[in-house]
């Protein structure tokens, strides 16, 4: 996930992107969700004893490149990687962009990234897990725990997009902890060399969409 007029392009994993020396081309079909009230239900318990959420203030270039890599990789994130380091620093540097990182017995799980850059709203733009913490219900601890932080803020909104290359359930469990639906585009994305074969999941046109009374879309 990323913001176009933040950063230098988006996530295959987010949207639209212009990378130099790019390796390929792909079609991603992307959705963008929002929360435009503060969630009604108390933070969710820990699913297990050790979790910690923690804000790596000014992470270094390194520590956040492993997190981007192990955590992104699965899902084609490709725009952080083509950062230069003064590039990268510069968006970490800024207190407006947070990087929560969620620990686990002491050991790095996975991360949230807020980005407060656009006010009155906050944007979700990173989170994911290290592919052996998938599964054990630290995904939606971790996004419980983004929302309730973001909104202590008192935002507009909070936004974040998915699209086809993500986690086969990512659309529906947004949902689940309070996101709508409000717009969806066909793009596509430049891979820089040595990208992995991206592993699609099912086309979202097999969600059937539908807008609500207020124009909203909505699946089921």
């Amino acid at each position: 996930m990323g913001r176009a007029q933040r950063h230098t392009g988006h996530d295959v994993s987010g949207g639209a992107v212009a990378l130099p020396n790019a390796g390929g081309i792909i079609t991603t079909l992307v959705t963008c969700l929002e929360m435009t009230t503060p969630p009604a239900t108390p933070p969710r318990p820990a699913p297990c004893s050790g979790l910690e959420v923690r804000l790596a203030r000014r992470p270094s270039i390194a520590f956040y490149r492993f997190l981007y890599a192990a955590v992104g990789e699965p899902w084609t994130w490709t725009v952080r990687r083509c950062l230069s380091d003064a590039e990268l620093a510069a968006i970490l540097d800024d207190p407006r962009v947070e990087v929560n990182v969620l620990w686990a017995d002491g050991v790095p799980a996975g991360y949230a990234e807020l980005d407060r850059r656009a006010p009155p709203d906050v944007e979700l733009a990173y989170l994911g897990l290290m592919p052996e913490f998938i599964g054990q219900g630290l995904g939606a601890y971790l996004l419980d725990w983004a929302i309730h932080h973001a909104w202590r803020g008192r935002p507009r909104r909070l936004w974040l997009h998915t699209c086809d290359l993500d986690h086969p359930r990512a659309l529906d469990f947004y949902q689940k902890l309070g996101f709508r639906i409000y717009d969806r585009r066909t793009t596509e994305a430049h891979l820089p060399p040595g990208t992995p074969a991206p592993r699609r999941r099912a086309p979202l046109e097999q969600h059937p969409m539908r807008r609500d009374r207020q124009g909203r879309f909505s699946s089921g």
